[in-house]
């Protein structure tokens, strides 16, 4: 954050997950390494050698301290929201509050639990799922078939994310309600993106016309473009560990497999929809897509 206030004076939004850190399972994580068994041995990894980790933290005080030295405008959050109490220190330091809902039950439930503006994450868009009140993954709606049945249920802004690539998507997502559009997947392939070399040439692929929710990577449902793993395993899996610790053991596998400049252990994050995946600048990608306001 320090790098990032150095950098510009105009507002900026930090991004948070909120999940509940799992305890271990030792079956299960045994069970999980079991499946990955025949990957170690291809690539001559001792699974003894691997160790559980605990993976991505959640929101938290310390984080919060920091909100209070760097008083970002916006602040947005991943699986729903953090504690009460959390949530009054971002807001006391002014910033406004986002997270992204899955369903119509998900933007009430922020709306009643003081979320200030709503992200609608529909079913095209890369990257894990904000879903938090259910796992059914059937229960996961298109963008524009969730954007209008959310925007005439909840008061607050929302905001349309997934599949969106061009200001023609931009321009329909106005058209059916919203007060903004979010854009992940286009800005991947931008000169300021850090995305690896092995994910940009995935995603200017063929290969990108097929993504899936997958659990393997972390243990939640994201999307991704499919690889090896996901087509041998199957994309979702009942024998992952619990979010965020089945990374562990995948983590191995994915740095041996890039060292020889292979992406089939990667998380290769990518929505629906990649045709506005450009190698230009984050500016002017978005100018092309503020065209979408105007029209």
């Amino acid at each position: 954050m320090q790098a990032l206030s150095e950098k510009t004076s105009k507002p900026y939004n930090l991004n948070f997950f909120c999940h509940t850190p799992p305890a271990v399972d030792f079956a299960r994580e045994a069970t999980w390494r079991e499946a990955l068994s025949p990957y170690y041995a291809e690539f001559g990894i001792d699974p003894a050698s691997i160790a559980s980790g605990p993976g991505r933290q959640p929101f938290s005080a310390e984080m919060a301290d920091l909100l209070d030295e760097f008083r970002p405008a916006v602040v947005s959050f991943h699986f729903g929201l953090p504690s009460a109490e959390l949530l009054a220190r971002v807001k006391a330091c002014g910033a406004k509050v986002l997270s992204s809902a899955t369903t119509v039950a998900e933007a009430l439930w922020l709306e009643a639990n003081g979320a200030d503006a709503i992200i609608a994450q529909g079913l095209e868009a890369g990257g894990h799922r904000g879903m938090f009140l259910t796992d059914e993954l059937s229960s996961q709606l298109g963008t524009f078939a969730l954007l209008p049945q959310m925007v005439q249920a909840v008061r607050l802004p929302v905001i349309a994310a997934g599949g969106i690539a061009d200001a023609a998507g931009v321009r329909a997502a106005m058209a059916l309600g919203a007060a903004g559009v979010q854009v992940g997947t286009a800005y991947l392939c931008s000169d300021e993106a850090s995305t690896s070399a092995i994910h940009r040439a995935a995603l200017q692929s063929p290969a990108a016309q097929h993504t899936a929710l997958t659990n393997l990577f972390s243990g939640r449902p994201a999307r991704g473009i499919v690889n090896r793993l996901m087509r041998e395993l199957g994309p979702i899996s009942p024998h992952t560990p619990a979010f965020p610790l089945a990374t562990a053991a995948i983590a191995p596998l994915r740095t041996q497999a890039e060292s020889q400049g292979s992406g089939d252990f990667s998380p290769l994050w990518a929505g629906q929809n990649v045709t506005g995946c450009k190698a230009i600048s984050a500016a002017e990608l978005t100018r092309e897509l503020a065209l979408g306001f105007a029209g």
